[in-house]
Formats: structure tokens, sequence, C-alpha cells
């Protein structure tokens, strides 16, 4: 079980260096977008600043700090590019070393957007800037500020002093004289970087789960490309100082997964009721040579043939009427479920696989029944955070590390109708977390699961000899 750390806040969760581990080394311009607060606007400003970049003739590379799934697509988007998370505990010291090594062998600019405060969380987003030595551009909503933005510019400056720290950017304010009251008033070992104005056009909608997905918002490139226009009247046209980033030494992670879903092919409901998807998975599947095949529980009418299906998580409660009514596509989950292949499922995706769905408004929709149980979303957050699972396995296996990370968020409540067969543990607090139910050949939790931290065990699960809905064997 996870030990619990104290921290005070002059005591970073990771106090090594990304260089301790030094392999091969390559430089690249880099930024951490950060803030005081959610809210501030580090999406937009990132965005903005990757399509920018991107507009300029530049390859840039997004990350998001955390394991949100939606400010990734709007990034992804901007940039162009396949938006992977970094995080010090989910994604691991060593494999957010290897994501931004490979970004940066290929890029000229690599932009990370934070998650909630610069100092928020456990690791927070402060924690990466200082393990990578990347410079932090704080993103302060100025829009009923003056002097005061000065202060919020010291504290995120120096909370921690060993923090890289690039300067800030005022956001929401529309005038020039504006931003000159609240530059005069820093410190000139604070670069002032200029302002984005409040502006609708630039606006993102949002929803309980956070902004609206990307590929649901008709004129993303129309809003992209004026956000853009603003960071051409700042001073970040210009790309940033180069940060050094280094090689794993020894990593053999690719070496163990390379191959060993060769002749397996996944089939992943993937469209608007079901995108919540970490990038890392699929490069994950593809890395060992599994054949994916997307399809849609919206718009196809037959489920692909496959060996496994992967029903991942997102916002089946919104699309649940069309969902009820592609009858023939329930009824090849029910075949698929009834022929002994594995499934796996993923919080929006187990609630798809149950009974019932009930809405905000008290519809309830059927779903596909493959599960005993019913669920009913609430206006309240339900649970949210990084955790881990213990996963039992059958006795006198090889497969010593039995720990999946991953992390939930969800507005619903599930009943299921089955025996949990083990409990995730939210990381850093040790309280007891999601249940993890098996029925059959179906795995269930509403856990996400973030494959990369147990490569071995993700590979169980995968693999066609797996009864993942009984034991996870160690073949």
């Amino acid at each position: 079980m996870t030990k619990k750390v104290k921290l005070d806040k002059q005591t970073p969760l990771f106090q090594t260096n990304s260089s301790d581990n030094k392999g091969a080394k390559v430089s690249c311009s880099a930024l951490i977008i950060a803030a005081p607060h959610s809210g501030s606007g580090k999406t937009t400003v990132t965005a903005a600043l990757a399509r920018y970049h991107r507009n300029q003739g530049r390859k840039v590379t997004v990350f998001k700090v955390g394991p949100d799934f939606i400010d990734p697509m709007i990034l992804r988007q901007a940039s162009g590019e396949l938006v992977y998370q970094l995080d010090l505990w989910l994604v691991g010291e060593q494999g957010c070393q290897e994501l931004l090594y490979r970004a940066a062998l290929q890029s000229d600019l690599i932009l990370i957007e934070g998650v909630m405060g610069l100092f928020d969380g456990t690791p927070s987003s402060a924690d990466l800037a200082t393990y990578f030595n990347i410079p932090v551009l704080g993103v302060i909503d100025a829009k009923a500020m003056a002097q005061t933005f000065a202060a919020v510019t010291h504290g995120l400056a120096n909370y921690r002093p060993e923090l890289p720290f690039a300067g800030v950017i005022a956001n929401r304010v529309n005038s020039d004289r504006h931003a000159e009251l609240l530059a005069e008033n820093l410190s000139g070992e604070y670069r002032f970087y200029g302002r984005l104005p409040t502006d609708k056009l630039i606006t993102l909608p949002e929803r309980h789960l956070g902004l609206v997905q990307a590929k649901e918002l008709s004129g993303i490139d129309q809003q992209l490309d004026k956000a853009a226009d603003h960071i051409a009247d700042t001073k970040l046209t210009d790309l940033p100082a180069k940060v050094d980033f280094y090689n794993i030494e020894n990593n053999s992670q690719y070496d163990l997964i390379k191959g060993a879903l060769v002749g397996t092919t996944v089939v992943i409901i993937k469209d608007h009721a079901f995108s919540f998807i970490y990038a890392a998975n699929i490069a994950f599947l593809q890395q060992a040579g599994a054949e994916i095949v997307f399809c849609s529980a919206l718009e196809d009418k037959r489920l692909p043939s496959g060996d496994i299906l992967y029903v991942p998580g997102g916002y089946p409660e919104l699309y649940a009427e069309q969902l009820m009514n592609n009858t023939l596509f329930i009824h090849d989950v029910k075949c698929f479920a009834t022929s002994g292949k594995p499934i796996l499922a993923e919080c929006g995706g187990m609630l798809y696989l149950l009974e019932q769905l009930t809405d905000l408004k008290g519809q309830t929709y059927t779903m596909a029944d493959v599960m005993p149980g019913k669920a009913k979303m609430q206006d309240k957050l339900a649970a949210i955070g990084s955790q881990w699972v213990e996963l039992p396995l059958q006795p006198g296996g090889t497969l010593q590390n039995n720990v999946m990370r991953g992390h939930s968020f969800h507005y619903s409540c599930a009943e299921v109708s089955l025996e949990p067969w083990c409990q995730t543990i939210h990381h850093p607090s040790e309280r007891a977390g999601e249940f993890v139910y098996r029925s059959n050949n179906i795995l269930a939790s509403y856990m996400h699961w973030y494959f990369p931290s147990n490569p071995q065990l993700a590979l169980q699960f995968f693999s066609k000899t797996s009864d993942i809905g009984g034991n996870v064997k160690d073949v």
C-alpha cells in the first residue's frame, strides 16, 4: 500500500531531477502554462499559443498535466498533434521523461498545460516544472485586478524558491491602460508578456465534466485562429528558452511490449458518447502490435468482429436515447459478451453495459444489459481523484506487480448487482475508492486505467487467452 507523505510548502514531492537519469540529451523550447486556480484561462492560453506557433509553420507538441480527457481534445485541435498526459504519479517520473524526450526530438516547441492551481495536487504542476526544470508561464485572470496582480505574481514565483518561472500574462484584460497598470506594479524580475482580452469568440463552452469536446464545436478552428491572433499582440510570439531533456537509459518497456499483441484485434468504441481515452493507452496497444478497430455505438449498425472489446468512458447520458435505439449494435454487444471474449469497460463504458441509465431529467433508457445493475445521473460530483488498484491474481503465477494506476471523475451513481471483485485506493489520501467488478468475461469499473503504469498487467487485459472477467492470468 502507498505510504502517505506529509509535505510542507518548501518540500516538493519529487526532489530529484530528470537530469539525474542521464541518457542522450536534446534541447527544445518549452513552457508550462499554469495559474493560481482553475478557470483562469489556462486551456485558452495554451491552445492559442499552440495554434499561433503552428500557424508559423512550427511543430508544436502539447501535453496536459493530470488525467483530464477533455482539455487534450481542444489542445490537439490547436496543435494538430496527439496530446499525452504528464503526471509524476500516474505516468511516473521515467514515463514523463520518456514522453518529453521523444517530443523534444521532433518538436520546435513543447507546451504543457497545468492542472488546477500551480501548487495544487500531489504531485502538482509545480512539481513537474521543478523536476524537469521547465519555466512556468503564469496565467492570471486580471479582469478585476490592479496592484494585486503583482502580489499574485510574486506569490506564484516565490512560493517555491526553486521553481523556474518565466513570467506572467494577464487574461481577460480589455484595454492597454489596464495592462499598463498591471505591468507598472510588477517587480523588474518578473517578465510581463502582455494581455488577452475577454472575447466571446474564443470562450470555450463548458458542461459538468469540464469543457465541451472539440469535435462537438463546429467553429472550433475559427475560435482557435482568433485566439492565436490575440497572441500576436503579446510578447509570446518568440520561442521561449530551450530546456534540456534526457532519454532514459536502459528503458525496457518498449522491448517488453513490442509484438506482445500481434494477431490480436481490439475493438474500441470511440464516438461522441465514448471518447475519454488516454492517448498513451492507444499508443500502448499499437506498440504491442494489436490491430485496433474503432467503431461507434451511435452511428454504426453492427459491432465489428474482434478478440477483445474496450468501452472507454465519456458522456453516454447525453446520447442515451440514440444508444438505446441502436438495437442491432446492442445485439452484437450482447453476442460478444456471451461469446466468452473479454470486455474491458471504464466509467461511462461501464454504464453502457448495465441494464438502465437515468439522465438528469429523470428519463430512463435501456442500455446493453450485459451487466446487472442501473445508473443514475446527479447534479453533484460523485467522485474525483487519482487512484490505484491491486487486482487479485491466480496463485502460482510469475507476474509480480498487479497494481494498476488511473483516476475517476463522474457525476453518476451506479447500483451494480454484483459482489465487488476489489476496490481502488485514492492517491495520496489512501481513502477507499471505486469498486471493480467482474462479470463472466467482463472487467468494469468507474476507474479509468492508465495501461503504461503496469505494461505486463495491461497485456493480460488484452491477451486472447486472458480471462479478465474471472481472474487475470499470468500467461
